[in-house]
């Protein structure tokens, strides 16, 4: 079963289409791989959806998009299952609006690495954050391990980068 597809299979009443979202291995080829632009993407996309927007609790929302032991590490901090899962509980009160934009993604196997930013509205202010990512995913399409620099970079009210004219 994709995690990433609902609780029912790609065939149950939860099911998309396999372009819909990251997918691993999707029975035509591997999307990691063919177009790891996009599978970054979606993946971020669609974690903070399902944690924006979803009544399940946060930890059966990481669950689904994480491997079992899966770890971590944000500009050197290490975090797992349960520090990610604090993580998200205030996120999900504060944060309004968001979206990312894939700048540069490369793929080999099950590693990504993979320059971002992500565009956040919060309640107090928005932020923008550029993301460099090197990640290893299951065949399922769950994130495994990770490791992420960042670096905050000014926004604009709407959470777009400031301008500089």
């Amino acid at each position: 079963m994709n995690p990433l597809r609902g609780p029912d299979g790609p065939d149950g009443p939860d099911a998309t289409d396999a372009t819909d979202g990251p997918d691993a291995s999707d029975g035509t080829g591997n999307a990691l791989t063919n177009d790891p632009s996009r599978f970054i993407a979606d993946f971020l996309t669609s974690f903070t959806d399902d944690i924006l927007r979803g009544e399940e609790d946060p930890g059966t929302v990481v669950d689904r998009y994480h491997a079992p032991g899966f770890v971590q590490f944000a500009d050197g901090n290490r975090i797992d299952r349960e520090k990610l899962v604090a993580h998200v509980r205030p996120v999900r009160k504060n944060l309004i609006a968001g979206r990312v934009e894939v700048h540069e993604a490369l793929a080999s196997g099950d590693l990504i690495a993979a320059r971002y930013t992500l565009y956040a509205r919060m309640r107090k202010q928005p932020t923008a954050t550029e993301v460099c990512f090197f990640g290893r995913f299951t065949p399922d399409g769950r994130l495994r391990e990770a490791r992420l620099l960042t670096r905050a970079l000014p926004a604009d009210t709407d959470g777009a980068p400031a301008r500089t004219e």
